[in-house]
C-alpha cells in the first residue's frame, strides 16, 4: 500500500486525472492518496471528485487532504508535484513585459524570459518541498509536473539530495501525431527520441521496421496536413528532424518564427498550429483560473469513475512497485552522459527503463549534430539561470536572458538587460534575493 503524495493538488482535473490512473491499476487500488494545496476551495474540490471514484468503483483507497505540506510528506513513497507558484500576476508580467520590448511569448512557461522567471519564482519553493522530502520522506522518489521542467528538475538535483523526474506528455503527444500525418496506428509506430524538454527529437520513428521519415516528408507537401503542425514541419525540413513540442511552443525555442508578426501570422494555422499568437497560454491561463475559483463544482459525482489517461505517473509507479518493465521518456540529469554531446549536469529527456531495481537511462550517444547545437544554447540558459537562483546572482540571471535565442534575436544587449531589470522589480516579491548585479572582476583580471 504505497502512500502518494501530490503537492499543488487544486489543479483539480490534471489531479484527479493521475489519481484515476493510480486507482486503475488493481495493484494500486488500495494506494494511500494524499491531496496538499495552499488554496483550500480548489483542494475540497479535489478531494470530493478523488472520494467519489474511491466510493463509485468500491476501491480500497484511502483520501486524505490538508493544507500542511509537511503532514503530506510524512513517510510518502512518492511525491506528485504540480505546483504553480504566484498565480497570473507574475506570469502576465513575465509575457506583458517581454512584449513591449518585442520578444513576442505564445505560452512563456519554459524557455526565454517567461521561463527563467517562471523557474526563479518556482525554485525557492521546490527546495523548501525538497528540504522537507529529505527530512520525512527521504527516499521517496519526487515526479515532477511543474514547468519549467529542465530548470526545475536541475534546481532540485544541483542542490539538494532528493531523488527527482520530470515528466511530460509531449513525446506521447507528438507520436500520436505522427501517427496521424502517415496514416498508421499510433500503437504501431516505434520510436526513439531524445534532447531536452520541449526541444528532444524523433531521431527514428518506424512502422513495421520502415522509416516513416519519408511519408512525413510527403506529408509536409500536403497544404492541410502542413498547416496542422507549420512550424514542426519547417524544423524537420531544414534540419531533419521532428521535434517533440507543439508548433507555437516550438516557436518560442528557435530565433525564426516569431520576430515578425506577419510570419506569425502565416504560420497560424488548425490544431498543433492554431496557437500561435502571442499570450495564448495566459489568454487560456485566465479563462480556466476563473472556471476553478467558482463555487460551483462542474462534476455529477455521481457520475465520477475511474479511467486511465495517457500520463506516465501511474504507469511509472506501477513498474517501480511490481517489477512491471516499462520504457519512458523521462527528464533525468545527464550525470552519465545519456546524451554525449549535451553538458554532463544538463537535465535531458532520453528513454528510460523502469521495474522494479528502480529507472535506468539509456545511453543514446551522440545526438545528430545539428539537433544538438540547438539543444545545447538552451541547456547554457537553463545553467545559468539556475545558478543564477543558487547563487543569488543577478549577473547570471542576465546572461542567461541575453543567451536565449529568441530574446537575442527581438533585442539589444542593453534592451535585454533593462527588460531583465524590470521582470526582477515587477516580481521581486516572488524571486530568490539578489546581489546587486555589478559585474564581479575575475581573477583572471586581478592578475
Amino acid at each position: 500500500m504505497p502512500t502518494i503524495t501530490f503537492i499543488g493538488a487544486g489543479s483539480m482535473v490534471f489531479a484527479t486525472n493521475l489519481v484515476g490512473d493510480i486507482l486503475s491499476y488493481e495493484t494500486l487500488s488500495d494506494s494511500r492518496i494524499r491531496l496538499m494545496d495552499i488554496d483550500e476551495h480548489r483542494l475540497e474540490q479535489t478531494r470530493q471528485v478523488a472520494d467519489a471514484m474511491v466510493e463509485n468503483e468500491g476501491l480500497d483507497a484511502t483520501v486524505e487532504a490538508t493544507t500542511d505540506r509537511r503532514e503530506a510528506l510524512d513517510d510518502a513513497d512518492y511525491v506528485l508535484n504540480m505546483i504553480n507558484v504566484g498565480g497570473t500576476e507574475p506570469f502576465e508580467n513575465e509575457i506583458r513585459i517581454p512584449e513591449k520590448y518585442g520578444v513576442e511569448q505564445a505560452i512563456g512557461d519554459t524557455t526565454g524570459p517567461g521561463g527563467v522567471f517562471r523557474g526563479l519564482r518556482t525554485i525557492p519553493t521546490m527546495l523548501d518541498i525538497a528540504a522537507d522530502m529529505e527530512e520525512l520522506c527521504p527516499d521517496a522518489l519526487l515526479l515532477n509536473y511543474t514547468n519549467p521542467m529542465a530548470i526545475v528538475c536541475k534546481a532540485v538535483y544541483e542542490a539538494t539530495d532528493v531523488e527527482v523526474v520530470g515528466l511530460c506528455h509531449s513525446v506521447p503527444h507528438t507520436a500520436e501525431a505522427i501517427a496521424e500525418y502517415v496514416d498508421v496506428p499510433q500503437e504501431e509506430l516505434d520510436y526513439w527520441v531524445a534532447g531536452i524538454n520541449h526541444m528532444a527529437w524523433f531521431l527514428t520513428a518506424e512502422h513495421d521496421g520502415e522509416s516513416v521519415y519519408p511519408a512525413l516528408e510527403a506529408a509536409y507537401e500536403d497544404e492541410e496536413t502542413y498547416r496542422k503542425d507549420t512550424v514542426r514541419f519547417e524544423m524537420m525540413r531544414h534540419f531533419g528532424y521532428f521535434p517533440t513540442e507543439s508548433s507555437h511552443h516550438m516557436s518560442e525555442y528557435v530565433p525564426y518564427f516569431r520576430t515578425d508578426e506577419d510570419v506569425i501570422d502565416e504560420l497560424a494555422g488548425t490544431d498543433y498550429a492554431e496557437r500561435m499568437a502571442t499570450a495564448t497560454y495566459l489568454e487560456g491561463w485566465k479563462e480556466r483560473s476563473e472556471e476553478r475559483d467558482s463555487p460551483e463544482m462542474a462534476v455529477d459525482l455521481d457520475e465520477v469513475a475511474v479511467e486511465r489517461s495517457e500520463e506516465y505517473a501511474a504507469r511509472l509507479i506501477h513498474s517501480l512497485e511490481t517489477d512491471t518493465p516499462r520504457r519512458f521518456n523521462l527528464n533525468v540529469p545527464n550525470h552519465d552522459d545519456a546524451i554525449e554531446n549535451l553538458p554532463s549536469d544538463a537535465c535531458v529527456e532520453v528513454p528510460v527503463f523502469a521495474d522494479g531495481a528502480g529507472l535506468h537511462p539509456c545511453s543514446v550517444g551522440e545526438l545528430p549534430s545539428e539537433v544538438a547545437a540547438l539543444d545545447r544554447q538552451h541547456t547554457t540558459v537553463y545553467e545559468l539561470a539556475v545558478e543564477g537562483a543558487l547563487e543569488g546572482d543577478r549577473q547570471k540571471i542576465h546572461q542567461a536572458l541575453k543567451l536565449d535565442p529568441l530574446t537575442a534575436a527581438s533585442c539589444t544587449l542593453d534592451e535585454i538587460h533593462e527588460m531583465t531589470e524590470e521582470l526582477i522589480e515587477a516580481n521581486e516579491a516572488y524571486l530568490p534575493d539578489l546581489d546587486d548585479g555589478r559585474p564581479r572582476v575575475s581573477a583572471a583580471a586581478d592578475d
